[in-house]
């Protein structure tokens, strides 16, 4: 899993002279028993990964640990808090300001780190310094350009969507059982106050089964071409 960290040197930096680092977040939590406990991460590494071959940017390694806290539930899971991923992003980006990188764009790859919305808020005040990707739309447009059968509120975790992705990219970490661990509970309207398990006791909430490597490399693709959106939005002022 090379593609997890950036293996450029400074030189290369150097020649790049990229004005937009990426930062990769991910998370350490239960993905049922078929995907590991660093799928958010490996699936935000390796979007970030394709980013940047793609586009003129820094890569940076990816945050492994984040704001895991509704899985708690389910032995594996390690969260920090939301003040302490405000901290560590605030602090990453003031390092890049000092080496003359004054943009930076967070590829998250768990839905529960809400508090990434609001560092791009408060950074971006004056001026477009801070994005997020992907955000709904281009979740959205991947899953449409890869024929998914599911939406992102059925499919919330260790579903089709993440299963395609880890299919195409790692096959070797997907465990039997993804073929039988469909649930469903689109109806959870408590979850941020009492977690996921009283609505899945496997910790899937979405159709894993449907997953394919062919649907993952679409839905790569689809996100990677939906960054250059993000370029044009922080290019802005």
């Amino acid at each position: 899993m090379t593609n997890l960290i950036p293996t450029s040197t400074s030189t290369d930096e150097v020649e790049r002279q990229a004005s937009v680092a990426v930062l990769p977040v991910g998370s350490f939590e239960q993905h049922g028993s078929f995907l590991p406990l660093s799928t958010d991460t490996i699936i935000a590494s390796a979007i970030a990964h394709e980013i940047a071959s793609h586009y003129p940017v820094m890569l940076l390694p990816p945050i492994t640990i984040s704001c895991s806290h509704e899985h708690a539930a389910w032995r594996g899971t390690v969260s920090i808090s939301a003040r302490t991923l405000h901290q560590v992003i605030n602090d990453i980006r003031e390092s890049l300001h000092k080496a003359q990188i004054s943009r930076l764009a967070l590829v998250n790859g768990h839905g529960g780190n809400y508090v990434l919305a609001n560092i791009v808020q408060e950074a971006s005040v004056d001026g477009p310094h801070m994005a997020l990707f992907p955000n709904s739309h281009a979740w959205n447009r991947a899953r449409e350009a890869a024929d998914m059968q599911t939406d992102s509120h059925e499919d919330m975790h260790a579903g089709e969507l993440e299963t395609s992705i880890l299919l195409h990219i790692y096959p070797e970490v997907v465990r039997p059982g993804n073929d039988t661990a469909d649930w469903i509970a689109t109806d959870r309207p408590h979850l941020l106050t009492v977690g996921m398990a009283p609505y899945t006791t496997s910790g899937v909430i979405g159709r894993p089964s449907l997953g394919t490597a062919e649907k993952g490399a679409k839905a790569l693709a689809s996100l990677t071409k939906s960054f250059a959106e993000v370029l044009d939005a922080l290019a802005e002022g």
